[in-house]
Protein backbone atom coordinates (compact mmCIF):
# COMPACT_ATOMS: atom_id res chain seq x y z
CA UNK A 1 0.00 0.00 0.00
CA UNK A 2 1.19 4.00 -0.71
CA UNK A 3 1.61 5.46 2.38
CA UNK A 4 0.78 8.88 3.20
CA UNK A 5 2.80 11.46 4.12
CA UNK A 6 -0.02 12.52 6.59
CA UNK A 7 -0.97 10.50 9.85
CA UNK A 8 -4.41 11.11 11.77
CA UNK A 9 -4.99 12.17 14.95
CA UNK A 10 -7.44 11.01 17.68
CA UNK A 11 -7.59 13.15 20.40
CA UNK A 12 -10.03 12.83 23.55
CA UNK A 13 -11.95 15.84 25.36
CA UNK A 14 -11.22 14.12 28.61
CA UNK A 15 -7.86 14.49 28.64
CA UNK A 16 -6.58 11.06 27.56
CA UNK A 17 -3.56 10.62 25.47
CA UNK A 18 -4.06 10.82 21.59
CA UNK A 19 -3.03 8.43 19.40
CA UNK A 20 -1.93 8.51 15.67
CA UNK A 21 -3.14 6.41 12.51
CA UNK A 22 -0.98 6.05 9.30
CA UNK A 23 -2.55 7.37 6.65
CA UNK A 24 -3.10 5.82 2.86
CA UNK A 25 -3.34 6.75 -0.86
CA UNK A 26 -5.29 4.98 -3.34
CA UNK A 27 -4.24 5.58 -7.05
CA UNK A 28 -7.63 7.70 -7.40
CA UNK A 29 -10.54 8.23 -4.22
CA UNK A 30 -10.51 9.26 -0.62
CA UNK A 31 -7.12 8.32 1.38
CA UNK A 32 -8.18 5.84 4.02
CA UNK A 33 -7.18 5.97 7.83
CA UNK A 34 -5.53 2.52 9.24
CA UNK A 35 -7.30 2.16 11.98
CA UNK A 36 -6.25 -1.64 12.52
CA UNK A 37 -4.34 -1.12 15.56
CA UNK A 38 -7.40 1.54 17.10
CA UNK A 39 -8.75 -1.34 19.95
CA UNK A 40 -5.56 -2.44 20.60
CA UNK A 41 -4.03 0.74 21.58
CA UNK A 42 -7.38 2.54 23.13
CA UNK A 43 -9.81 -0.50 24.00
CA UNK A 44 -12.19 1.57 21.37
CA UNK A 45 -14.02 -0.05 18.15
CA UNK A 46 -15.47 2.28 15.16
CA UNK A 47 -19.06 2.36 14.88
CA UNK A 48 -20.53 2.71 11.00
CA UNK A 49 -23.73 0.71 10.68
CA UNK A 50 -23.72 -0.16 6.68
CA UNK A 51 -20.06 0.20 6.16
CA UNK A 52 -20.78 3.92 4.49
CA UNK A 53 -16.98 5.11 5.80
CA UNK A 54 -15.34 1.80 6.16
CA UNK A 55 -12.72 0.38 3.53
CA UNK A 56 -13.01 -3.41 4.09
CA UNK A 57 -10.03 -4.63 1.72
CA UNK A 58 -7.77 -3.15 -0.87
CA UNK A 59 -8.57 -3.73 -4.45
CA UNK A 60 -7.63 -3.28 -8.20
CA UNK A 61 -10.54 -4.46 -9.54
CA UNK A 62 -13.22 -1.55 -9.98
CA UNK A 63 -13.13 2.12 -9.32
CA UNK A 64 -16.34 4.29 -8.50
CA UNK A 65 -16.69 7.85 -8.20
CA UNK A 66 -20.32 8.31 -7.15
CA UNK A 67 -20.13 12.38 -8.04
CA UNK A 68 -18.69 12.33 -11.18
CA UNK A 69 -20.99 9.05 -11.88
CA UNK A 70 -17.51 7.44 -12.87
CA UNK A 71 -17.11 3.44 -13.09
CA UNK A 72 -14.18 2.06 -14.19
CA UNK A 73 -13.59 -1.67 -14.48
CA UNK A 74 -9.95 -2.06 -14.31
CA UNK A 75 -9.04 1.63 -14.96
CA UNK A 76 -11.26 1.66 -18.26
CA UNK A 77 -14.48 3.74 -18.05
CA UNK A 78 -17.76 1.29 -18.58
CA UNK A 79 -19.25 3.81 -21.75
CA UNK A 80 -15.87 2.83 -23.51
CA UNK A 81 -16.04 -1.25 -22.43
CA UNK A 82 -19.45 -2.20 -23.46
CA UNK A 83 -19.52 -0.09 -26.93
CA UNK A 84 -16.11 -1.85 -27.82
CA UNK A 85 -16.15 -5.00 -25.85
CA UNK A 86 -18.17 -8.10 -25.78
CA UNK A 87 -18.92 -9.83 -21.98
CA UNK A 88 -16.09 -12.16 -22.43
CA UNK A 89 -13.66 -9.79 -22.77
CA UNK A 90 -15.18 -7.94 -19.45
CA UNK A 91 -14.54 -11.39 -17.94
CA UNK A 92 -10.80 -11.72 -19.01
CA UNK A 93 -10.34 -7.93 -17.89
CA UNK A 94 -11.58 -8.24 -14.52
CA UNK A 95 -10.10 -11.37 -13.74
CA UNK A 96 -6.31 -10.90 -15.57
CA UNK A 97 -6.15 -7.34 -14.89
CA UNK A 98 -5.58 -6.53 -18.81
CA UNK A 99 -8.22 -6.81 -21.90
CA UNK A 100 -6.80 -9.90 -23.81
CA UNK A 101 -5.37 -9.73 -27.49
CA UNK A 102 -6.64 -11.89 -30.28
CA UNK A 103 -4.89 -14.73 -29.34
CA UNK A 104 -6.07 -14.93 -25.71
CA UNK A 105 -8.92 -13.91 -26.34
CA UNK A 106 -10.03 -16.52 -28.87
CA UNK A 107 -8.19 -19.16 -26.15
CA UNK A 108 -10.51 -17.66 -23.18
CA UNK A 109 -13.51 -18.23 -24.94
CA UNK A 110 -12.97 -21.55 -26.10
CA UNK A 111 -11.80 -22.42 -22.27
CA UNK A 112 -14.91 -21.16 -21.04
CA UNK A 113 -16.87 -23.11 -23.71
CA UNK A 114 -15.86 -26.12 -23.09
CA UNK A 115 -17.22 -25.71 -19.48
CA UNK A 116 -20.71 -24.74 -19.91
CA UNK A 117 -22.08 -28.24 -19.32
CA UNK A 118 -22.90 -29.38 -15.88
CA UNK A 119 -22.64 -32.65 -14.17
CA UNK A 120 -25.51 -34.92 -15.69
CA UNK A 121 -26.69 -35.82 -12.07
CA UNK A 122 -27.62 -31.61 -11.70
CA UNK A 123 -30.67 -32.54 -13.34
CA UNK A 124 -31.53 -34.95 -10.59
CA UNK A 125 -30.62 -32.27 -8.02
CA UNK A 126 -32.96 -30.34 -9.64
CA UNK A 127 -35.82 -31.77 -9.96
CA UNK A 128 -35.94 -31.90 -5.65
CA UNK A 129 -38.04 -28.07 -6.41
CA UNK A 130 -40.80 -27.62 -6.68
CA UNK A 131 -41.45 -26.04 -10.02
CA UNK A 132 -43.04 -22.76 -9.12
CA UNK A 133 -40.14 -22.54 -6.84
CA UNK A 134 -38.44 -18.51 -7.06
CA UNK A 135 -35.38 -19.44 -9.90
CA UNK A 136 -33.35 -17.63 -6.69
CA UNK A 137 -33.87 -20.33 -4.31
CA UNK A 138 -33.17 -22.77 -6.90
CA UNK A 139 -30.00 -20.92 -8.39
CA UNK A 140 -28.84 -20.67 -5.06
CA UNK A 141 -28.91 -24.29 -3.81
CA UNK A 142 -27.46 -25.49 -7.32
CA UNK A 143 -24.48 -23.33 -6.85
CA UNK A 144 -23.67 -24.28 -3.71
CA UNK A 145 -24.29 -27.97 -4.97
CA UNK A 146 -21.25 -27.18 -7.51
CA UNK A 147 -18.94 -27.99 -4.84
CA UNK A 148 -20.53 -31.37 -4.12
CA UNK A 149 -19.62 -32.31 -8.03
CA UNK A 150 -16.38 -29.91 -8.78
CA UNK A 151 -14.59 -31.25 -5.59
CA UNK A 152 -10.99 -31.43 -7.48
CA UNK A 153 -10.64 -27.56 -7.45
CA UNK A 154 -11.67 -26.68 -4.33
CA UNK A 155 -8.01 -26.11 -2.58
CA UNK A 156 -8.15 -22.25 -1.76
CA UNK A 157 -4.23 -22.03 -1.33
CA UNK A 158 -3.93 -23.76 -4.67
CA UNK A 159 -3.69 -20.99 -7.62
CA UNK A 160 -4.78 -23.59 -10.50
CA UNK A 161 -7.22 -24.56 -8.28
CA UNK A 162 -9.05 -20.87 -8.02
CA UNK A 163 -8.94 -20.43 -11.45
CA UNK A 164 -10.14 -23.22 -12.60
CA UNK A 165 -13.24 -23.03 -10.59
CA UNK A 166 -13.63 -19.61 -11.57
CA UNK A 167 -13.52 -20.69 -15.46
CA UNK A 168 -16.17 -23.20 -14.17
CA UNK A 169 -18.54 -21.00 -12.05
CA UNK A 170 -18.12 -18.06 -15.16
CA UNK A 171 -19.03 -20.89 -17.86
CA UNK A 172 -21.73 -22.88 -15.63
CA UNK A 173 -24.02 -20.07 -14.49
CA UNK A 174 -25.72 -19.08 -17.93
CA UNK A 175 -25.96 -23.22 -18.23
CA UNK A 176 -27.65 -23.31 -14.29
CA UNK A 177 -29.88 -20.64 -14.94
CA UNK A 178 -31.35 -21.84 -17.78
CA UNK A 179 -31.86 -25.47 -15.78
CA UNK A 180 -33.74 -23.35 -13.58
CA UNK A 181 -35.92 -21.58 -16.12
CA UNK A 182 -36.92 -24.58 -18.39
CA UNK A 183 -37.34 -26.42 -15.42
CA UNK A 184 -40.04 -24.18 -14.56
CA UNK A 185 -41.67 -24.13 -17.83
CA UNK A 186 -42.17 -27.88 -17.70
CA UNK A 187 -39.79 -27.92 -20.60
CA UNK A 188 -36.63 -30.31 -21.58
CA UNK A 189 -33.49 -28.92 -20.82
CA UNK A 190 -31.20 -27.52 -24.12
CA UNK A 191 -27.51 -28.31 -23.66
CA UNK A 192 -25.10 -25.88 -24.80
CA UNK A 193 -23.74 -25.78 -27.85
CA UNK A 194 -19.92 -24.42 -28.52
CA UNK A 195 -20.16 -22.55 -31.66
CA UNK A 196 -21.87 -20.38 -30.40
CA UNK A 197 -21.00 -17.14 -28.50
CA UNK A 198 -21.48 -16.87 -24.59
CA UNK A 199 -24.25 -14.82 -24.84
CA UNK A 200 -26.15 -16.38 -28.40
CA UNK A 201 -25.19 -19.78 -25.91
CA UNK A 202 -27.54 -18.67 -23.22
CA UNK A 203 -30.07 -17.42 -25.43
CA UNK A 204 -30.44 -20.47 -27.08
CA UNK A 205 -30.50 -22.44 -23.82
CA UNK A 206 -33.35 -20.40 -21.96
CA UNK A 207 -35.50 -20.22 -25.27
CA UNK A 208 -34.99 -23.05 -27.70
CA UNK A 209 -37.36 -25.92 -28.21
CA UNK A 210 -36.35 -29.52 -29.72
CA UNK A 211 -39.10 -28.68 -32.09
CA UNK A 212 -37.38 -26.15 -34.35
CA UNK A 213 -34.19 -24.50 -34.91
CA UNK A 214 -33.24 -21.59 -32.82
CA UNK A 215 -31.59 -18.82 -34.68
CA UNK A 216 -29.94 -16.03 -31.70
CA UNK A 217 -30.97 -12.23 -32.70
CA UNK A 218 -28.34 -10.60 -33.21
CA UNK A 219 -29.95 -7.12 -31.70
CA UNK A 220 -30.97 -9.27 -28.62
CA UNK A 221 -27.69 -11.25 -28.08
CA UNK A 222 -25.68 -7.54 -27.95
CA UNK A 223 -28.64 -6.20 -25.42
CA UNK A 224 -28.34 -8.73 -23.06
CA UNK A 225 -24.30 -8.93 -23.38
CA UNK A 226 -24.32 -5.36 -22.55
CA UNK A 227 -26.87 -5.98 -19.45
CA UNK A 228 -23.91 -8.83 -18.50
CA UNK A 229 -21.32 -5.90 -18.79
CA UNK A 230 -22.80 -3.29 -16.85
CA UNK A 231 -23.47 -5.39 -14.10
CA UNK A 232 -20.25 -8.01 -14.07
CA UNK A 233 -18.77 -5.95 -11.10
CA UNK A 234 -19.63 -3.10 -8.98
CA UNK A 235 -17.06 -2.77 -6.24
CA UNK A 236 -17.73 -3.53 -2.34
CA UNK A 237 -21.72 -3.87 -2.45
CA UNK A 238 -23.33 -6.05 -0.30
CA UNK A 239 -23.30 -9.21 -2.75
CA UNK A 240 -19.75 -8.71 -3.06
CA UNK A 241 -18.94 -8.02 0.32
CA UNK A 242 -21.08 -11.21 1.76
CA UNK A 243 -18.81 -12.44 -0.94
CA UNK A 244 -15.33 -11.52 0.93
CA UNK A 245 -16.56 -12.07 4.04
CA UNK A 246 -17.92 -15.85 3.69
CA UNK A 247 -14.48 -16.85 1.58
CA UNK A 248 -12.47 -15.74 4.49
CA UNK A 249 -13.48 -18.60 6.44
CA UNK A 250 -11.45 -20.83 3.84
CA UNK A 251 -14.72 -21.97 2.75
CA UNK A 252 -15.02 -23.51 -1.07
CA UNK A 253 -15.35 -20.81 -4.04
CA UNK A 254 -18.75 -22.58 -4.71
CA UNK A 255 -20.19 -21.89 -1.55
CA UNK A 256 -18.67 -18.47 -1.10
CA UNK A 257 -20.14 -17.72 -4.63
CA UNK A 258 -23.92 -18.87 -3.57
CA UNK A 259 -23.70 -16.74 -0.66
CA UNK A 260 -23.65 -13.86 -2.95
CA UNK A 261 -26.46 -15.34 -5.15
CA UNK A 262 -28.51 -15.31 -1.89
CA UNK A 263 -27.65 -11.99 -0.93
CA UNK A 264 -28.18 -10.78 -4.46
CA UNK A 265 -31.92 -11.84 -4.29
CA UNK A 266 -32.69 -8.54 -1.90
CA UNK A 267 -35.26 -6.18 -3.64
CA UNK A 268 -33.24 -3.57 -2.47
CA UNK A 269 -30.14 -4.98 -4.05
CA UNK A 270 -30.68 -7.08 -7.43
CA UNK A 271 -33.82 -7.36 -7.27
CA UNK A 272 -34.00 -4.12 -7.90
CA UNK A 273 -34.96 -4.44 -11.84
CA UNK A 274 -37.61 -6.57 -11.15
CA UNK A 275 -39.71 -4.10 -8.45
CA UNK A 276 -38.88 -1.23 -11.01
CA UNK A 277 -40.88 -3.16 -13.72
CA UNK A 278 -43.52 -4.04 -11.04
CA UNK A 279 -43.95 -0.56 -10.32
CA UNK A 280 -44.13 0.35 -13.82
CA UNK A 281 -46.85 -2.17 -14.41
CA UNK A 282 -49.55 -1.08 -11.44
CA UNK A 283 -49.01 2.31 -13.11
CA UNK A 284 -49.97 1.16 -16.25
CA UNK A 285 -52.88 -1.02 -14.46
CA UNK A 286 -54.02 2.20 -13.08
CA UNK A 287 -54.34 4.24 -15.87
CA UNK A 288 -50.74 4.29 -17.24
CA UNK A 289 -49.67 7.84 -19.01
CA UNK A 290 -52.51 10.21 -17.71
CA UNK A 291 -51.47 8.60 -14.05
CA UNK A 292 -47.63 9.47 -14.73
CA UNK A 293 -48.26 13.02 -12.92
CA UNK A 294 -50.13 12.19 -10.05
CA UNK A 295 -47.69 8.83 -9.79
CA UNK A 296 -45.15 11.25 -8.81
CA UNK A 297 -46.81 13.75 -6.55
CA UNK A 298 -47.67 10.70 -4.49
CA UNK A 299 -43.72 10.10 -4.66
CA UNK A 300 -43.19 13.34 -3.19
CA UNK A 301 -45.58 12.85 -0.17
CA UNK A 302 -43.74 10.90 2.17
CA UNK A 303 -47.09 10.19 4.16
CA UNK A 304 -48.44 8.57 0.80
CA UNK A 305 -46.24 4.72 1.33
CA UNK A 306 -45.66 5.49 -2.82
CA UNK A 307 -41.66 4.69 -3.71
CA UNK A 308 -40.43 5.15 -6.46
CA UNK A 309 -37.99 2.32 -7.72
CA UNK A 310 -35.45 2.62 -10.39
CA UNK A 311 -34.10 5.91 -9.15
CA UNK A 312 -31.10 7.00 -7.15
CA UNK A 313 -28.58 5.30 -6.18
CA UNK A 314 -26.49 4.31 -2.71
CA UNK A 315 -23.08 5.60 -4.35
CA UNK A 316 -24.01 7.80 -7.66
CA UNK A 317 -25.02 10.90 -6.23
CA UNK A 318 -24.71 11.73 -10.09
CA UNK A 319 -26.65 9.79 -13.25
CA UNK A 320 -26.08 6.18 -13.17
CA UNK A 321 -23.78 6.13 -16.51
CA UNK A 322 -24.82 2.26 -16.49
CA UNK A 323 -28.18 3.83 -17.00
CA UNK A 324 -27.20 5.83 -20.42
CA UNK A 325 -26.04 2.81 -21.83
CA UNK A 326 -29.43 1.40 -20.71
CA UNK A 327 -31.37 3.62 -22.40
CA UNK A 328 -29.61 3.23 -25.24
CA UNK A 329 -30.10 -0.72 -25.55
CA UNK A 330 -33.33 -0.51 -24.43
CA UNK A 331 -34.73 1.91 -27.88
CA UNK A 332 -32.44 -0.02 -30.13
CA UNK A 333 -34.19 -3.62 -28.60
CA UNK A 334 -38.22 -2.29 -29.14
CA UNK A 335 -36.97 -1.14 -32.42
CA UNK A 336 -35.65 -4.39 -33.87
CA UNK A 337 -38.42 -6.47 -31.73
CA UNK A 338 -41.09 -3.80 -33.59
CA UNK A 339 -41.83 -3.16 -29.98
CA UNK A 340 -41.12 1.01 -30.08
CA UNK A 341 -44.81 1.65 -28.83
CA UNK A 342 -44.62 -0.79 -25.84
CA UNK A 343 -46.43 1.30 -23.22
CA UNK A 344 -44.25 0.80 -19.91
CA UNK A 345 -41.17 2.22 -22.04
CA UNK A 346 -43.52 4.94 -22.76
CA UNK A 347 -44.59 5.34 -19.15
CA UNK A 348 -40.75 4.63 -18.16
CA UNK A 349 -39.56 7.81 -20.26
CA UNK A 350 -42.40 10.15 -18.79
CA UNK A 351 -41.69 9.02 -15.40
CA UNK A 352 -37.31 9.79 -15.89
CA UNK A 353 -38.98 13.00 -17.98
CA UNK A 354 -40.79 14.64 -14.85
CA UNK A 355 -37.55 13.12 -12.64
CA UNK A 356 -35.27 14.72 -14.50
CA UNK A 357 -37.52 18.26 -14.74
CA UNK A 358 -38.64 18.16 -10.97
CA UNK A 359 -36.46 20.45 -8.76
CA UNK A 360 -38.09 18.02 -5.80
CA UNK A 361 -36.15 15.01 -7.99
CA UNK A 362 -32.97 17.12 -8.84
CA UNK A 363 -32.53 18.28 -5.52
CA UNK A 364 -32.04 14.96 -4.28
CA UNK A 365 -30.04 14.01 -7.10
CA UNK A 366 -32.37 10.85 -7.87
CA UNK A 367 -31.50 10.37 -11.15
CA UNK A 368 -32.38 6.92 -13.09
CA UNK A 369 -30.02 4.14 -12.53
CA UNK A 370 -29.37 1.25 -14.49
CA UNK A 371 -31.96 -0.88 -12.74
CA UNK A 372 -34.83 1.21 -14.34
CA UNK A 373 -34.37 0.52 -18.09
CA UNK A 374 -32.76 -3.45 -17.61
CA UNK A 375 -36.30 -4.91 -16.53
CA UNK A 376 -38.01 -3.07 -19.60
CA UNK A 377 -35.07 -4.76 -21.90
CA UNK A 378 -35.55 -8.03 -20.56
CA UNK A 379 -39.05 -8.28 -20.17
CA UNK A 380 -39.22 -7.17 -23.92
CA UNK A 381 -36.90 -10.38 -25.54
CA UNK A 382 -38.82 -12.53 -23.10
CA UNK A 383 -37.40 -12.85 -19.81
CA UNK A 384 -39.76 -13.23 -17.46
CA UNK A 385 -39.47 -10.89 -13.98
CA UNK A 386 -39.02 -13.39 -11.74
CA UNK A 387 -35.83 -14.60 -13.61
CA UNK A 388 -34.25 -10.92 -13.71
CA UNK A 389 -32.23 -11.55 -10.09
CA UNK A 390 -31.36 -14.97 -11.82
CA UNK A 391 -29.19 -13.48 -15.01
CA UNK A 392 -28.17 -10.12 -12.95
CA UNK A 393 -26.14 -13.02 -10.33
CA UNK A 394 -24.89 -14.61 -13.40
CA UNK A 395 -23.08 -11.78 -14.70
CA UNK A 396 -21.58 -10.79 -11.53
CA UNK A 397 -20.02 -14.05 -11.27
CA UNK A 398 -17.16 -13.17 -12.93
CA UNK A 399 -17.01 -9.93 -10.27
CA UNK A 400 -17.46 -12.13 -7.69
CA UNK A 401 -15.38 -14.68 -8.22
CA UNK A 402 -12.31 -12.05 -9.07
CA UNK A 403 -13.08 -10.41 -5.84
CA UNK A 404 -12.89 -13.78 -4.14
CA UNK A 405 -9.45 -14.43 -5.48
CA UNK A 406 -8.15 -11.30 -4.98
CA UNK A 407 -8.57 -11.72 -1.20
CA UNK A 408 -7.63 -15.43 -0.81
CA UNK A 409 -4.31 -14.43 -2.83
CA UNK A 410 -3.76 -11.18 -0.40
CA UNK A 411 -1.14 -11.90 2.24
CA UNK A 412 -2.70 -10.00 4.56
CA UNK A 413 -6.23 -11.40 4.56
CA UNK A 414 -7.92 -12.37 7.78
CA UNK A 415 -11.30 -13.97 8.24
CA UNK A 416 -13.91 -10.77 8.56
CA UNK A 417 -15.01 -10.36 12.69
CA UNK A 418 -17.06 -6.89 12.41
CA UNK A 419 -17.24 -5.85 15.95
CA UNK A 420 -20.58 -4.48 17.51
CA UNK A 421 -21.60 -1.48 19.91
CA UNK A 422 -23.64 -3.51 22.75
CA UNK A 423 -26.64 -2.10 24.35
CA UNK A 424 -28.04 -5.38 25.87
CA UNK A 425 -28.22 -6.24 29.29
CA UNK A 426 -25.10 -6.68 31.51
CA UNK A 427 -23.91 -9.69 33.55
CA UNK A 428 -26.82 -10.81 35.71
CA UNK A 429 -28.24 -13.62 37.37
CA UNK A 430 -30.89 -15.98 36.60
CA UNK A 431 -33.50 -15.81 39.54
CA UNK A 432 -33.97 -18.73 42.12
CA UNK A 433 -37.40 -20.49 41.33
Amino acid sequence: MNLSDKKATLSFSDGSPSVDFPMYNGSVGPQVIDIRKLYGQTGLFTYDPGFLSTASCTSNITYIDGDKGELLYRGYPIEELAVNCDFMDISYLILNGELPDPKQKTEFDTLVSKHTMVNEQMHFFLRGFRRDAHPMAVLTGLVGALSAFYHDSTDITNPHHRHVSAIRLIAKMPTLVAMAYKYSQGQPYIYPQNNLSYTGNFLRMMFATPCEEYVVNPVVERALDRIFILHADHEQNASTSTVRLCGSSGTNPFAAIASGVACLWGPAHGGANEACLQMLEELQAKGGMSKVGEFMEQVKDKNSGVRLMGFGHRVYKNYDPRAKLMQQTCKEVLAALGLENDPLFKLAMEVERIALEDPYFVERKLYPNVDFYSGIVQRAIGVPTALFTAIFALARTVGWIAQWNEMISDPEYKIGRPRQLYQGSVSRSVPKR
